[in-house]
C-alpha cells in the first residue's frame, strides 16, 4: 500500500520542522512538499498531488480559511486538515464548515498525528478539541471542562480503562493520564470512582438509569 502522501503548510519554520519530523518516522506517510505562505499552498498541490494537506489557519499572502475554500474549489478530492493554536469555537465551526476534514489543536501530542491523518484517510471527520463548546452541556462547560476533557470523562463513565480510552479517542496513553489529571483537579476529586461519581451527580455525563427509563 503506497504512503499517504502530505503537503505541510505553516509559516514557522520550527512547527514545519518539527511536524515533518514526527511524520517522517511513520512508514505509511510521506511528506511531499512544505508552505511557509496561504499563496503557496495552490501551486505545490498541482505539482506534488498530495493526499492531505496539514494547513495553518494565520499564514501570510493567504489565510488558511481562504486557501481552504480554494483548494476546495479546484482540488476537491485534496483532504484539509487544520493545524492550528487557533482553536476557538468560531474558528473550528468555520474551518469544518468550509470543508475541513478534520481541526487538530498544536497542543496535540505528537505521537497523536499521525494516527489522525489516518483517521481522515479512512473518511472520518476528526478533531483533536472535540466539538465546539456550544455544542457541550452547559454543566460540562460551568465545571471547566475542555471538550477533550469532557469526552475522556464520558468515555470513563461507561467503565473504559486507559487503555482503551486511548483506543478510542486514539490519544496516547499519556494523553489520557494528562487529561484525568486535569479532569480530576477540576471536579475537586481524588481518583476515577469520585470522578464518575461526580459527573452523574452534576449531570456532566448522561446517566445510563434515567436515559433508559426516558425510553
Amino acid at each position: 500500500m503506497r504512503p499517504l502522501k502530505v503537503l505541510l503548510a505553516d509559516d514557522h519554520r520550527l512547527i514545519l520542522d518539527a511536524t515533518r519530523l514526527v511524520l517522517e518516522q511513520e512508514e505509511d506517510i510521506e511528506v511531499v512538499a512544505e508552505a511557509t505562505s496561504g499563496s503557496q499552498v495552490l501551486t505545490l498541490i498541482a505539482r506534488t498531488r498530495p493526499d492531505i494537506v496539514l494547513l495553518d489557519i494565520r499564514m501570510p499572502e493567504m489565510d488558511g480559511l481562504t486557501c481552504l475554500d480554494r483548494i476546495r474549489k479546484a482540488h476537491p478530492d485534496v483532504m484539509v486538515v487544520i493545524l492550528s493554536g487557533c482553536d476557538d469555537d468560531e474558528t473550528i465551526t468555520a474551518a469544518l464548515a468550509r470543508g475541513a476534514r478534520s481541526f487538530i489543536s498544536k497542543q496535540v501530542e505528537p505521537g497523536d498525528l499521525a494516527s489522525a491523518l489516518r483517521l481522515v484517510a479512512q473518511g472520518t471527520v476528526y478533531s483533536s478539541v472535540g466539538s465546539p463548546a456550544a455544542a457541550r452541556a452547559p454543566e460540562a462547560e460551568s465545571a471547566g471542562l475542555t471538550p477533550s476533557e469532557q469526552r475522556v470523562l464520558e468515555a470513563l463513565a461507561r467503565g473504559l480503562s486507559n487503555k482503551e480510552i486511548a483506543q478510542e479517542l486514539w490519544l496516547t496513553p499519556q494523553t489520557v493520564k494528562f487529561h484525568l489529571t486535569n479532569i480530576y483537579r477540576r471536579l475537586g476529586v481524588a481518583n476515577r470512582t469520585e470522578a464518575v461519581r461526580h459527573a452523574y451527580q452534576h449531570r456532566l455525563v448522561k446517566h445510563p438509569f434515567f436515559e433508559s427509563a426516558a425510553s
